[in-house]
């Protein structure tokens, strides 16, 4: 094989996934909104999951995507709160359970909250809202590193959504090695939303 040969094959290598991630930007900018105020109203905020602290308390990331979901319903702007995360995986470690709690003190009465302990990935969270909880137009609430690729999973469920950024706190040097990430992510969503919706095509 010659070297131009190699040279291409890798810029398709690289290319590939940031013109995945462009195309998830692109479709979603226009439904991502930063202010609760902004967002039109929806029957429910979907709230997903991102990770407890040692003593089981929600990490800085998911404490704000709560908050901010609290705001949407003080607001009006939704019914409920869909509190979606891995409450499975181990019996120590319950993402929803923690998320319901903070919701709680932060004033939404136990009625306003549904709890999805399914919910281990972002396909998963947006597919179960849809197929076990029946919602079809939801407010997705996660930092805005993330909306773009949530949106196109829940359109992809069935879900005619929006999104709120979810970002209240300095994250620090984080927050550039989630936006790297968000790459190579954004082009296995990508698959997997045209999978999700080529199968819902196929049952038709």
């Amino acid at each position: 094989m010659r070297w131009g040969h190699i040279g291409m094959i890798l810029a398709l290598v690289v290319a590939t996934p940031l013109l995945a991630r462009l195309y998830l930007w692109l479709r979603g900018a226009p439904r991502i909104y930063e202010r609760p105020e902004e967002v039109p109203a929806q029957p429910v905020a979907l709230i997903l999951g991102a990770g407890l602290r040692a003593d089981g308390s929600p990490t800085a990331v998911l404490a704000d995507r709560v908050r901010a979901g609290v705001e949407l319903y003080r607001l009006g702007k939704v019914e409920a709160l869909l509190l979606s995360g891995d409450g499975r995986s181990s019996p120590y470690y319950n993402e929803p359970e923690a998320m319901r709690r903070l919701a709680l003190r932060l004033g939404v009465p136990e009625q306003a909250l549904r709890v999805d302990p399914e919910g281990l990935r972002t396909l998963e969270s947006c597919r179960r809202a849809r197929e076990i909880f029946g919602f079809t137009r939801a407010v997705v609430v996660t930092q805005r590193f993330h909306l773009d690729r949530a949106l196109w999973l829940c359109d992809a469920a069935g879900i005619e959504a929006v999104g709120l950024a979810a970002d209240r706190s300095p994250y620090g040097p984080r927050r550039l090695w989630w936006t790297v990430r968000e790459i190579p992510a954004s082009l296995s969503a990508l698959a997997e939303g045209l999978l999700l919706r080529a199968g819902h095509r196929g049952s038709r």
